[in-house]
């Protein structure tokens, strides 16, 4: 077994066996920056997406993948839906954080995807060559300016290719590459940071998901590539930063006509970009769980698991029988994906129950959780089932008595397994003051088998169980969105409780977020001011 199945054990102890260093306490007032700076780097503007609103009602907020091209209006669109700065927030709520969010510099920038801490440590990078609509080159996608920045001019396609092996990507010649610095995590969470980036990689790729086929689009990225080549061409550190998503992007017009140019074989001519970061903490850490996590799962990182190697760590089928609860068929969110997107936020302590929550609507958000059980990742076999499945503790629900319960999308019921108002339980075994979870509506807790996914694909595995937990948040969070719902998504809970109040010993499912679902209390004190 590799440090993966370490880590993944320390996670789910955290609440009672605190992770090293015990003692760190954050600096708040050396944190990094939510993205990176690179001094004297060219920009340039992205278009605004012409697409009327009303064009992605028609398809659904969860519709079907599409078979349409990107284009650059459409790539700007998406960018700054899912992670560009949109507006600015300011709320009486109960998070720490409330005192100081006033203040200019500590403002809140809201953004369509959600983010462990509000941190947003994801570099989205664009490597565009001779179909696209710039220069062939390196851009970064600068997200408080919506503007791409050219770190390389030149066609370094090739290397994205070759760094992707067989025959994924090579009718491609525009690619998205995710990689996380992991500083701009760690300043606040130390040891912990690898579990929350893995899921906030996996928040912006359903991000993604919903958005393009909502436009009739596709996107599905490759999880398995050589890792170090193409941090070489980005210029990370292998130590402190992580290449962790790649997204072959299918462009209006295609490829260029011409052979694409192969990469070269001596990896000292190989391409680099030549803008480097400038880090804003003056003084800056490595920990050395992180540092050895990450090692772990750069072991085998350009050998691509075979067709079904996952097969036997999908989710475990409902058991059939059973008290059952049905829930009424989903609403249809008839709202446009950018309109659910930017009203996405967190509650932060402020559902009230004194009105249940119709089922339809539970119903709804259940539906998005379920698309988000796979990411049509380069791993995962299309139909074959997904990673995950949902626990739901019902607290106030028109209809449904209390209790705990297993959700079955085959025919939309929740089998129970424990009868009883779970609210007691809920707020005992959550060790954070932001939020009464006895209030919310209801109480999601996505579960996967992450042993038996690291045990089929190795270490790597745990960045694709992880990102599909992170979609299934980000799937919460838009269709509460779009429903007129409250929500509020948390990891900080007792898991080993949670494991035997469901009993998944038995199953080797793990806890990994509670997702919770409501109305809040009226008249609630917002500020909201639109900047995009």
């Amino acid at each position: 077994m590799g440090f993966a199945h370490e880590y993944a054990t320390a996670i789910v102890r955290r609440g009672r066996y605190p992770m090293e260093p015990a003692d760190f306490v954050p600096d708040w007032a050396d944190r990094p920056r939510k993205g990176k700076h690179f001094p004297g780097a060219e920009s340039f503007p992205l278009p605004r997406d012409q697409a009327p609103p009303e064009a992605t009602v028609q398809r659904g907020l969860f519709g079907p993948r599409g078979t349409g091209a990107f284009t650059l209006p459409l790539l700007s669109g998406m960018l700054q839906e899912s992670y560009g700065l949109v507006g600015r927030r300011l709320a009486v709520q109960a998070n720490s954080d409330l005192g100081t969010l006033p203040m200019y510099t500590q403002a809140n920038w809201s953004r369509g995807t959600a983010s462990g801490g509000g941190l947003y440590p994801i570099g989205v990078h664009w490597v565009s060559g001779p179909s696209g609509p710039l220069t062939p080159g390196v851009y970064y996608y600068s997200t408080p300016h919506h503007r791409m920045r050219r770190l390389l001019a030149g066609d370094a396609t090739a290397e994205v290719r070759a760094a992707l092996g067989g025959e994924l990507g090579v009718d491609c010649d525009q690619f998205l590459v995710l990689g996380v610095r992991f500083w701009q995590n760690a300043f606040k969470y130390n040891s912990f940071s690898y579990h929350v980036v893995t899921m906030d990689i996996g928040a912006l790729l359903q991000t993604w998901r919903i958005w393009a086929r909502a436009r009739g689009l596709h996107i599905g990225p490759a999880l398995w590539f050589d890792e170090a080549r193409l941090g070489r061409l980005l210029g990370l550190d292998q130590d402190e930063e992580g290449v962790f998503a790649v997204v072959p992007l299918t462009w209006e017009g295609g490829p260029s006509p011409r052979p694409a140019p192969a990469a070269p074989a001596d990896a000292s001519f190989a391409p680099r970009v030549h803008h480097a970061d400038q880090e804003r903490s003056r003084t800056t850490m490595t920990f050395e769980t992180v540092r050895r996590m990450h090692a772990a799962t750069l072991d085998g990182a350009a050998d691509r698991p075979a067709a079904g190697a996952l097969d036997t760590a999908l989710a475990l089928p409902v058991p059939a029988g059973g008290e059952r609860a049905a829930l009424p068929a989903p609403r249809p969110l008839d709202v446009a994906v950018g309109a659910a997107l930017r009203s996405r936020r967190s509650s932060f302590g402020r559902f009230q129950a004194v009105t249940p929550l119709p089922a339809d609507a539970l119903s709804t958000v259940l539906a998005a959780v379920d698309t988000a059980g796979t990411l049509d990742s380069d791993t995962e076999s299309p139909g074959a089932g997904p990673l995950s499945r949902s626990y739901v503790f019902v607290n106030h629900v028109a209809g449904i008595a209390q209790g705990s319960y297993l959700y079955d999308p085959a025919d939309r019921s929740l089998r129970l397994v424990k009868a009883g108002a779970p609210g007691e339980f809920l707020q005992r075994n959550y060790f954070l003051a932001n939020y009464n979870l006895e209030q919310a509506a209801a109480v999601i807790v996505p579960v996967a088998r992450t042993t038996a996914v690291l045990d089929a694909v190795g270490d790597r595995g745990y960045r694709l169980v992880n990102a599909v937990i992170g979609a299934a948040s980000q799937a919460v969070y838009t269709a509460s969105a779009a429903a007129g719902l409250s929500c509020g998504v948390a990891l900080g809970f007792d898991a080993i409780s949670f494991t035997e109040e469901l009993a998944l010993e038995e199953t080797g499912e793990v806890p990994l977020l509670i997702m919770m679902i409501g109305h809040e209390r009226p008249r609630p004190a917002d500020f909201r001011y639109e900047i995009a």
